[in-house]
């Protein structure tokens, strides 16, 4: 079979499209014969060396596909299954060998490229919005780049649950893609300063909750944003590491809140990714969550998605395809 590996940290030209044997599923396990898969801000950091792996390595979290053979144990899926995962390294190969409690059905109605671009990045909206801050109406969030993959479906599911949504984009494009998504307030940050647009929407009360994933960039100012015991919620950095923080700012702020949330400590248990991945997917098979898939390309082409993520070229999410057909 053939998969994308690292063998040295470094930039997009360190991805090599290889030929690599084809696992066997062993106790617990599940063999998957991949369609798509997604390509997430992680393998960036993975491929870095910002994410320590061993090496080498695929990278990959998230990808969907067919259940080729099982191992001793396994009662979760069969052979002939549709299966979708996250949170499983490899997914940039097309076989892959994943643990069967962390297979999730593929609902009818939902394709193979719908289902690895929802996992991660659905999941992620899925517990910012209902468990680190379980959003309600009256609340006010800002979503900071939010005409990327995770910004638009936390639009989507922040305005299920009745908030207003304030987003945080670089062009216009990128602003009339957060205004379909829902939000009900754009800045462009390149044209307009964030921090004071945020008081000129609030009349100055501010926010209960910033899910920021850009991190150095944006951390201060979104930081000023927050009203008294709001929280900032920092899920990714792709601007780069955040500088060592004084938890006494905190207190001087406002007695805030800040976490550093990932989702597999929110995906800890079988019942709560069957719940989480459930509702996400239910969601795309009725149309009530739409996804974006910004573009789709061979395997083979890898280290042209991460050059085009890592540019912020892109708007919704990007796939690497197997060439199966399930």
């Amino acid at each position: 079979m053939y998969a994308v590996r690292i063998h040295e940290h470094g930039g997009p030209e360190v991805l090599r499209y290889e030929e690599v044997p084809t696992p066997t599923p062993g106790e617990g396990q599940a063999l998957v014969r991949l369609v798509a898969c997604g390509v997430n801000f992680i393998d960036i950091y993975q491929r870095k060396g910002l994410y320590r792996i061993e090496l080498p390595s695929a990278l990959g979290q998230e990808g969907a596909g067919v259940v080729e053979a099982v191992g001793p144990g396994v009662t979760e899926v069969k052979p002939g299954d549709r299966v979708a995962y996250s949170n499983v390294l490899g997914s940039y190969a097309e076989y892959v060998v994943v643990p069967a409690h962390r297979l999730v059905p593929i609902p009818e109605g939902v394709t193979y490229q719908q289902a690895a671009a929802a996992m991660l990045q659905g999941m992620t909206a899925h517990y910012l919005v209902t468990t680190t801050y379980p959003l309600k109406p009256g609340d006010t969030c800002l979503v900071h780049a939010a005409a990327g993959g995770v910004g638009l479906l936390l639009i989507q599911m922040a305005k299920r649950r009745g908030a207003t949504v304030i987003g945080t984009v670089s062009t216009e494009e990128k602003a009339q893609l957060a205004r379909e998504a829902g939000a009900d307030h754009v800045i462009l940050y390149t044209q307009q300063d964030f921090e004071a647009e945020v008081l000129r929407i609030t009349e100055g009360r501010k926010l209960q909750v910033v899910y920021d994933s850009v991190g150095k960039d944006t951390f201060d100012k979104s930081l000023n944003c927050l009203a008294l015991r709001g929280m900032l919620v920092l899920y990714g950095q792709s601007s780069g590491p955040v500088p060592p923080l004084d938890p006494q700012v905190l207190a001087q702020k406002g007695s805030l809140f800040l976490t550093r949330p990932v989702l597999w400590h929110y995906t800890t248990t079988r019942e709560e990714l069957l719940w989480r991945a459930g509702d996400v997917l239910g969601w795309v098979r009725t149309g009530e969550l739409k996804l974006r898939i910004d573009r789709a390309l061979p395997l083979s082409q890898a280290a042209d998605a991460h050059r085009a993520l890592e540019g912020r070229q892109t708007t919704g999410k990007v796939l690497l395809l197997t060439g199966f057909e399930g």
